[in-house]
């Protein structure tokens, strides 16, 4: 008698147990900021989770595409956080990879986002019992120096006694415009030569986590494009671009207009600085190629001046690259003044999308 007693002591302790770890994997969409000192109970398995969302240009041409690289951690008191790296956008095309990263997400300045999300264990004690649960629960999302609170309708579902699913039951509505990204839709119609992008995306996960803070085994990035899940190599695994990667980067660097002078002067600003460190790794990774950093003006004030100012701002650039160890035989300088303009000068505007650096590649005389 006393040893069946005993038993059905153990079996509703390890219930109970259970029941507070998968209430605190359902945890991950409501927010409470994460406790630095808060030992994981649950670890995100990079391999067999996802995060896609979705586009619309044309007003009606429908692209898919995926955050690749993502981490997270989840612990017996509900507080749970997610990031994503930005940099493994996958589009299935390189070009198309690097516009969303520098254009859109402008991983030079916020290479990641972040939910986080936090739940009262208590109220989901029947879990065990019924092993997939329906909810609609809220959480915070940190995108482009922005947190903006959101929700989803989830689903959990208990793979295993080991993993669990968090995974969305309908997309999640996220709006740029929200997150300070609208501009960047602007850049990313010019630079693809289309319009009528909907400044929504419609996002969709499924993440799974393995119980106990067991970490999955070790993941073998792949190539973008060769996998539908798991984590991609970015730029930072890579020693050295193709010619093709080389003159990508450059082509979507040219177009962020993140490089500033103050006005009618060739001193560059300091918020020039997370541009110009990515110029100088995308340089470091194309050792074959030279970069010529090229100026340009508005219309205002006369040619001459013009001309003047964009070569000493070209320079200015080309010096700051070479301050940041890029070979002095690897970079050259020309200003152009308001030649070539790539917009109307007849507003304030247009007039901003002139002035600006742009960077180009040809091959190193042997």
């Amino acid at each position: 008698m006393f040893e069946v007693v005993a038993l059905c002591q153990a079996m509703r302790a390890k219930a109970a147990a259970f029941s507070l770890v998968l209430a605190a994997l359902l945890g991950l969409l409501v927010f409470e900021p994460h406790a630095a000192n808060a030992a994981p109970n649950w670890t995100l398995d990079p391999d067999a989770s996802v995060l896609t969302y979705q586009s619309v240009k044309k007003n009606t041409i429908v692209e898919t595409n995926k955050i690749r690289n993502i981490t997270g951690t989840l612990s017996s008191a509900g507080d749970a956080k997610v990031s994503f790296d930005l940099n493994s956008v996958d589009t299935g095309v390189d070009l198309r990879n690097v516009r969303m990263r520098f254009l859109f997400f402008e991983t030079f300045k916020y290479p990641t986002a972040e939910l986080t999300a936090k739940v009262d264990p208590a109220a989901f004690a029947d879990l065990p019992a019924k092993r997939r649960i329906k909810a609609t629960l809220p959480f915070r999302l940190s995108l482009h120096g922005v947190d903006k609170d959101l929700e989803a309708s989830v689903v959990v579902t208990m793979i295993s006694d080991t993993q669990v699913s968090v995974a969305s039951e309908a997309p999640v509505a996220v709006h740029v415009e929200d997150f300070g990204l609208l501009p960047n839709v602007d850049k990313l119609q010019q630079a693809a030569n289309v319009t009528n992008i909907v400044p929504t995306a419609s996002v969709s996960f499924d993440f799974v986590f393995v119980a106990d803070g067991t970490k999955p085994a070790a993941v073998k990035t792949v190539a973008a494009g060769t996998a539908d899940v798991g984590p991609v190599a970015t730029d930072a695994a890579k020693a050295n671009f193709s010619d093709e990667e080389c003159l990508n980067r450059f082509a979507v660097l040219s177009r962020t207009g993140a490089i500033y002078f103050r006005p009618a002067s060739a001193r560059l600003d300091a918020k020039s600085r997370p541009l110009l460190t990515e110029v100088e790794v995308v340089v470091g990774k194309c050792p074959t190629l030279k970069v010529e950093v090229s100026g340009y003006t508005d219309s205002d004030g006369s040619p001459e001046a013009n001309k003047a100012l964009s070569e000493r701002r070209a320079q200015a650039v080309a010096d700051a690259l070479v301050a940041g160890g890029v070979p002095r035989q690897q970079i050259s300088a020309a200003g152009h003044g308001e030649e070539s303009p790539v917009a109307a000068n007849d507003t304030p505007k247009n007039k901003a999308l002139n002035r600006r650096i742009e960077f180009s590649a040809t091959k190193l005389a042997n």
